[in-house]
């Protein structure tokens, strides 16, 4: 499967998607941990993709979303943006509302 494809088929098949330096659990760059934490704090599941651990989504994936840097979150297919906007959105309330009301569309997704 082509790099390309393997990205649009994370990203369609995992509303709530970031691509991350490290695991929420582990990160590996300050960014990708604030964006994780905040993600965590909107109470919902959410996927993530290491892209440590997978180079060629890494090299890749900043030319598809014409977005040059990680953590990059994903929601219902569309790019939210990186850490800063994450953590802007998440002071406001806004994340948990968008997290919160993607999760309620797609129940089944774990």
């Amino acid at each position: 499967m082509e790099t390309i494809d393997k990205i649009k088929q994370q990203i369609s098949e995992n509303p709530i998607l970031i691509f991350m330096k490290g695991s929420p659990k582990l990160p590996s760059c300050g960014f990708s941990s604030q964006a994780s934490q905040a993600l965590m704090g909107c109470g919902e599941k959410f996927a993530f993709v290491d892209i440590l651990q997978n180079p060629d989504i890494r090299a890749e994936l900043p030319k598809y979303a014409n977005w040059p840097t990680f953590p990059q979150l994903w929601i219902d297919g569309e790019l939210v943006g990186g850490c800063d906007i994450i953590m802007e959105m998440y002071q406001q309330g806004e994340l948990q509302i968008l997290i919160k009301e993607t999760a309620e569309k797609y129940p089944a997704a774990e």
